[in-house]
């Protein structure tokens, strides 16, 4: 059996020290901001990102571009290594499609090489946390094909949901309507948000207030957990830029749910650029969505 190595993409928002322990693939999705595209070797800190949106510049955001998808996956298949390959949701983005199809190239151009793509149908670290735990199970001694196949049965019982500080950034991306926006804005509403068993981001509710729509989240969270609160050894709380808010949620997670490890990362620009600053995000194991 040939040894192989895990990939993803930027939008899984893992923490750097994380990828870098683990010698995790990324492939980038890019955004562009004035004339000028990140996501290679020029990059924003995530401070310097929201602090442009927070200026009123507006980011565009592209998918992962094919060649380098093809650099990527040539780059271990030259080491003798096979590549499972998490994707975000193909709902939200062309990445995975673009993905999907590299790996067909490359493995038509190299017999005898294997290269496993999977749709994670989910966003930041909902998708980190389905390559977490491919990790896991590799340090475990599972191969490639059981871990596909474990991913693949589990994929839709790790959760995300989300809330926004500013209405606007989901108008922009027809998320909600102009007038909502406005209105919403006025009174001052938070939307809950859900990624869905297709992959998508979608409305699950509103609430009046910032610290209301903190605490729903986390309120759903334990409702959702059911059976699987035992499994959730580690959740994920992602921002953007605003980490203050993220702190209040992820010891609000721990106090209320016995849960000692919450990572906290930055919501990644090409997902910030349509969540805005402000957002706030948990990821965790639960019993469905």
């Amino acid at each position: 059996m040939r040894d192989f190595v895990i990939t993803a993409d930027s939008n899984c928002d893992l923490l750097p020290d994380y990828i870098k322990a683990k010698n995790i693939g990324i492939i980038p999705h890019y955004y562009d901001i004035n004339g000028t595209t990140y996501g290679d070797e020029i990059n924003l800190t995530p401070k310097e990102f929201y602090d442009k949106m927070r200026s009123g510049l507006m980011p565009t955001t592209m998918a992962s571009n094919p060649a380098v998808i093809r650099d990527t996956f040539q780059k271990y298949i030259d080491q003798n290594l096979d590549v499972l390959h998490i994707s975000f949701s193909s709902s939200l983005s062309g990445g995975h499609s673009n993905v999907a199809t590299g790996a067909i190239e490359i493995c038509e151009d190299n017999p005898g090489a294997k290269i496993i793509v999977l749709d994670s149908l989910n966003v930041s670290m909902g998708e980190g946390m389905v390559v977490m735990k491919a990790v896991e199970l590799k340090e475990a001694g599972k191969s490639i094909d059981e871990i596909a196949t474990w991913i693949e049965e589990h994929k839709l019982n790790f959760l995300v949901q989300f809330t926004v500080d500013d209405l606007f950034h989901l108008q922009r991306g027809g998320r909600v309507s102009k007038m909502s926006a406005i209105v919403g804005s006025m009174i001052n509403v938070k939307p809950i948000l859900v990624v869905n068993n297709e992959g998508a981001l979608v409305a699950a509710g509103t609430v009046r207030g910032r610290k209301k729509s903190l605490t729903t989240i986390v309120n759903n969270m334990e409702n959702n957990m059911g059976k699987y609160k035992d499994e959730n050894k580690t959740v994920c709380v992602v921002h953007g830029d605003a980490l203050e808010d993220a702190e209040f949620v992820a010891n609000l997670i721990k106090e209320r749910l016995n849960i000692d490890k919450v990572i906290i990362n930055f919501v990644s620009p090409s997902i910030g650029a349509h969540s805005g600053p402000g957002a706030i995000g948990i990821c965790y194991i639960g019993e469905g969505r």
